[in-house]
């Protein structure tokens, strides 16, 4: 494996393994912690952790799910490869879905929770708090699940990644003893050949 897909399928794990941190989280403690509030603090603690969150450090694990993940696959490409790519490519699938249910599922709730404005001013908290909790905190107990998974896909794309290159290097180790002509342990190699030897 080459320095550079290597650092690419690093990469990758890490953002996995971060952002399905952030969500399990959520998942663990935040979330059951919010549900102990009442509805207006609840409301107030999730938009402002909706704003805050969207941070550079954030972005670059959640974006790199996917854009690590397949920039892995790319530069894993080649029949040398193929055990190490197919793990990678269901990684990506996994990471692929997650962000979806992130982009398509949980940011809409987000956004339709900043839309009911200052948690002092809405007439109906209990409704406002209904029809997002429930659904937001499904959501991202299958985001978790999926990151999580990819995670460790990945993890095991590293060893199988790491076997081959080991065999490889072993492999190009016996290949360039042959050609500089000194004998290997064995029973073809440095004994030498008569008439009476078969």
């Amino acid at each position: 494996m080459s320095a550079t897909r290597l650092i690419a399928l690093i990469l990758a794990t890490l953002a996995s393994g971060l952002t399905a941190g952030v969500f399990y989280a959520y998942a663990t403690s935040v979330m059951p912690a919010l549900a102990r509030t009442d509805d207006r603090a609840m409301i107030d603690v999730m938009q402002k952790i909706n704003v805050v969150i969207i941070s550079p450090w954030f972005m670059l694990g959640f974006l790199g799910t996917v854009g690590f993940t397949a920039l892995a696959a790319a530069l894993h490409l080649g029949r040398d490869q193929r055990t190490t790519l197919v793990l990678i490519g269901i990684a990506l699938v996994l990471n692929v879905i997650a962000f979806a249910v992130t982009s398509g599922l949980n940011v809409p709730l987000n956004d339709q929770l900043a839309a009911a404005g200052d948690p002092a001013a809405i007439a109906d908290l209990a409704k406002v708090r209904a029809d997002f909790e429930s659904s937001w905190v499904s959501w991202n107990l299958v985001r978790a699940v999926l990151h999580t998974l990819a995670f460790i896909v990945l993890g095991a794309a590293l060893f199988v990644g790491g076997i081959q290159q080991g065999r490889s290097e072993q492999h190009a180790g016996r290949a360039a003893v042959v050609q500089s002509g000194f004998p290997q342990a064995g029973p073809h190699y440095g004994v030498p050949q008569s008439g009476w030897q078969r």
